[in-house]
């Protein structure tokens, strides 16, 4: 695999925990300790345990480079359920004893970020394995789930890249490949898993995770209705305040954006004056207000809160 790569390219191996420590030294033999970038954990939920130990929960992939040279996009993922409203709109800075601090402009105030892109990918994966009843799923004892290889494609391929699965099995990089427009080859001394990575290829079955689109749920107080609103609207979903349950992503530099959906507990001006806080605290220019109930309001609407009237046919 050295010999054909590319000097931008790189080489993910897995292997089960039997042996793969004894790769990991190989890999280090051929490509040079310098060289390696990560072993990626991919983690996932098993419910049955019929081992004498402790239940399996991840697998190993290790990400060595061909020369320092090697392509890496970075990705960016959702915020935590656990991430604080002050985590994702301030700046931070390290000083000079390498403790992170938040960052103050020249007045003193602190400085904050009005294009938040999200986390940086780690490297511990959280993937769902494939169920018995998921669609991707075909009789092949190695087969990976289609979002684990796309995922490795995205941070070190694009489009129109070449990718070699010389253990192609079942074909999950080749369909990978095609979902995400990249030239692939893929080859086996199996001829059952040739015949079968053909049929794939040509007719692809992508099994959606609902995990992965919401996250975790154990900080989750979004209803399914909320989150689909937010989701509509394009937001960073804020879970651990009262006042504001979401921050527009695209704003084009025009400032920060709040949103807030309406509870069932509030009258439309308990929900004005709960967002007025966060805005005044938090130093929001403009926010939206879901209305979600009928109401006679014989009140003035602040000039810098849109008013947004539930649309409950698109939910």
């Amino acid at each position: 695999m050295k010999t054909v790569l590319k000097d931008t390219g790189s080489i993910f191996l897995h292997c089960d925990d039997k042996a793969s420590h004894y790769l990991r030294q190989l890999l280090d033999e051929v490509f040079y300790p310098h060289n390696f970038n990560n072993e990626i954990i991919w983690s996932y939920k098993r419910w049955s345990n019929a081992r004498h130990g402790l239940l399996k929960g991840h697998q190993s992939i290790f990400w060595y480079a061909k020369s320092k040279d090697f392509k890496f996009n970075r990705k960016y993922v959702a915020y935590s359920a656990t991430t604080n409203l002050d985590q994702i709109l301030q700046e931070r800075v390290r000083d000079k004893n390498g403790k992170v601090l938040y960052k103050k402009g020249d007045d003193g105030e602190i400085a904050y970020c009005h294009d938040k892109k999200g986390v940086p990918l780690s490297d511990v994966w959280e993937i769902p394995f494939l169920n018995p009843k998921a669609k991707e799923r075909v009789v092949y004892p190695t087969q990976k789930p289609i979002l684990l290889l796309e995922q490795i494609l995205d941070i070190a391929s694009d489009e129109n890249d070449l990718i070699l699965d010389p253990f192609c099995g079942s074909g999950t990089t080749l369909v990978a490949g095609k979902l995400k427009n990249r030239r692939c080859i893929g080859f086996d001394k199996n001829i059952n898993a040739i015949i079968l990575a053909k049929e794939r290829v040509e007719n692809p079955i992508k099994t959606e995770s609902n995990l992965l689109k919401r996250g975790k749920s154990f900080y989750a107080t979004k209803s399914d209705k909320e989150l689909k609103i937010l989701e509509y609207l394009g937001c960073d979903i804020v879970q651990r305040n009262n006042g504001l349950d979401g921050i527009l992503k695209n704003t084009q530099n025009k400032g920060l954006i709040g949103v807030k959906i309406q509870k069932e507990s509030e009258t439309l001006k308990d929900a004005i004056d709960s967002l007025l806080k966060v805005m005044e605290k938090k130093k929001f220019s403009f926010s939206i207000l879901v209305k979600t109930k009928a109401s006679i309001d014989d009140f003035k609407i602040p000039s810098n809160i849109k008013i947004m009237e539930t649309i409950d046919s698109l939910f």
